[in-house]
């Protein structure tokens, strides 16, 4: 296929304004929003945790929490393994009746439940056992994405070309979100001032990157990639046990504003770039049925693309921090549903990165942060900027996005092992943080290699692992709110079939993944992190299922 990428690109945005428009309000209608209700947000209002916020505001801070580098990555890797049009189509169905749903659910269900988080939501709902084994669940989700993140950014950080300038541009960039943590909390600068000051002072940290490269010298036999990944686990410690309002939240913000210029700079790109007849399609549309590791495409397509069409981890986020701030019940719309079709968007403009190349170049290019970049930077390119610069901003805009993911998860996981452990002492943070950083720190410092004996990405071993444990997490809050919808004499069938879908996507997955570590004498390999990590969520996936299933009996014949 050599067609023109605008009209594809705008025809899928076009289809995700539709689904909002339609969809999106028979939705509000079933879970019955109303203004007339007070949220936790207005009937709490404790000026911390439950603030209300306005709509769009929310929206903002909504998006720039859950679209991280997970719907680039896997869309793009997605689309390189078996062609870009089953990764679209997932994209687009995925979002609209499965993502956006869940997503949209869950913020409800825990307003409805006085702002709780979707595990409190689960002990209500499903019984404490659940309870226990969803933060176990939940803490091995997280340590998967530490570790998946944390060697895609050093690879990035540690190639021989553009990764010196990067990894510079990137540390400023740290730097300056520290300064104006420091200057917002200290020196009282409002939120606007910080803005238009931090803000271009960003652009500047691309541009001197080049001049300023970072290059990390190999220590006692370590390469450049492992020194990076040590040194990214690092930054997860220190960014999970300080305040937030020193670096997680200036920095978020930037990210922010990192992610909304990127996709409306490369859309309007694509755009004018479309309409002068450039980027055509040149990636084919279907490759094989098989993945490189031998999966198939069902149902290996949907743990691959993972957060661009549907992410477990978006309910710790709706159920965390937003539930708090819904200032209507009818706002949860927006910010639910559109918010996750918003991803989809961010998930589609990162497919089209890829379809700009044909399947050589994008195989020079190998990974996915590589084509992104080169992508964003031929869309920037249509505006006269700098090749260079803008290959470096791409990079950084990645990079940004990342540091989101790692952070969060971090601090998530150790706020988890606290919570287990029952942990209250000063110190705790810091041995909880560790204790979570631990495996990733193993499995990053590990050689793993294929049946042939070649070094593999960990990052590329643990993505299925990772969007597996994060779709199969997607499926368990369906579930939770399915049986609570079900309580609720609501209907619930929308959320319930989904949750079977993803359920049953993730498992077999799994399953798929576990074969190849199975010997002639039918033993698991458990030597391998891979075929460990898929046991431990297998295990863990069948109690819960069991448990949820057990509770919705008793429900339906009582």
């Amino acid at each position: 296929m050599n067609g023109n990428l605008l009209f594809l690109i705008a025809g899928s945005i076009l289809i995700l304004v539709i689904a909002y428009s339609t969809y999106g309000a028979l939705l509000k209608r079933l879970l019955d929003l109303r203004d007339d209700r007070k949220t936790p947000a207005e009937e709490i209002n404790d000026g911390v945790d439950f603030v209300p916020a306005k709509k769009f505001y929310l929206l903002g801070q909504q998006l720039s929490a859950i679209a991280a580098a997970g719907p680039i990555v896997g869309p793009i890797l997605a689309g390189l393994w078996f062609g870009w049009a089953p990764a679209l189509l997932w994209i687009l169905l995925g979002s609209i009746f499965i993502g956006g749903v869940h997503d949209l659910t869950a913020l409800v269900a825990s307003v409805r439940h006085q702002g709780k988080s979707i595990a409190e939501v689960i002990r209500e709902n499903v019984g404490g056992w659940s309870y226990k084994l969803f933060l176990l669940f939940l803490w091995f989700s997280l340590v998967y994405i530490v570790t998946a993140f944390a060697d895609i950014t050093a690879s990035t950080f540690a190639d021989a070309e553009s990764g010196p300038a990067v990894a510079s541009s990137s540390m400023m960039y740290l730097g300056l979100a520290l300064v104006m943590g420091v200057v917002m909390r200290r020196f009282r600068w409002s939120l606007t001032v910080s803005t238009v000051i931090f803000l271009p002072l960003v652009l500047v940290c691309i541009y001197l990157g080049r001049f300023f490269p970072l290059k990390i010298i190999p220590v006692a036999g370590i390469d450049v990639r492992t020194m990076w990944n040590i040194l990214l686990l690092f930054y997860c410690f220190i960014a999970s046990v300080i305040p937030v309002w020193l670096l997680l939240q200036p920095r978020g913000y930037l990210g922010g504003f990192f992610l909304v210029i990127t996709v409306g700079c490369s859309f309007a790109g694509i755009v004018i770039g479309g309409l002068m007849g450039h980027f055509k399609i040149e990636y084919p549309a279907f490759t094989q049925w098989f993945n490189p590791q031998h999966l198939p495409l069902f149902p290996v397509l949907f743990i691959t693309v993972a957060c661009g069409a549907c992410s477990g981890f978006h309910a710790i986020v709706s159920s965390g921090t937003t539930s708090k701030q819904l200032a209507k019940e009818t706002d949860a719309k927006l910010v639910g549903y559109g918010g996750m079709l918003l991803e989809g968007v961010v998930a589609i403009i990162a497919l089209a990165t890829l379809m700009i190349l044909s399947s050589s170049k994008a195989a020079g290019l190998r990974d996915p942060n590589m084509i992104y970049a080169n992508g964003i930077a031929s869309f920037l390119n249509v505006f006269g900027i700098d090749r260079g610069f803008a290959l470096n901003f791409a990079l950084l805009a990645f990079a940004t996005f990342v540091y989101d993911t790692l952070d969060v998860a971090t601090r998530l996981g150790r706020y988890l092992v606290e919570e287990v452990l029952n942990w209250r002492h000063w110190v705790t943070p810091y041995v909880a943080a560790i204790l979570t950083l631990l495996l990733p720190m193993l499995f990053l410092m590990m050689k793993i290699t294929d049946e042939q004996g070649n070094v593999l990405s960990t990052w590329k071993v643990f993505w299925s692992v990772f969007g597996a444990s994060n779709q199969l997490l997607a499926g368990f809050v369906l579930f939770t709110v399915s049986l609570w919808l079900f309580r609720s004499r609501k209907k619930f069938l929308y959320a319930l079939i989904p949750s079977f879908f993803m359920t049953f996507v993730a498992l077999s997955s799994l399953c798929y993944i576990l074969r190849p570590y199975w010997s002639l004498h039918g033993k698991l390999n458990l030597f391998h992190p891979v075929a460990v990590s898929s046991l431990v969520l297998l295990s863990l996936s069948i109690l819960l299922i069991a448990n949820g299933i057990k509770r919705f009996r008793k429900l339906a014949t009582s």
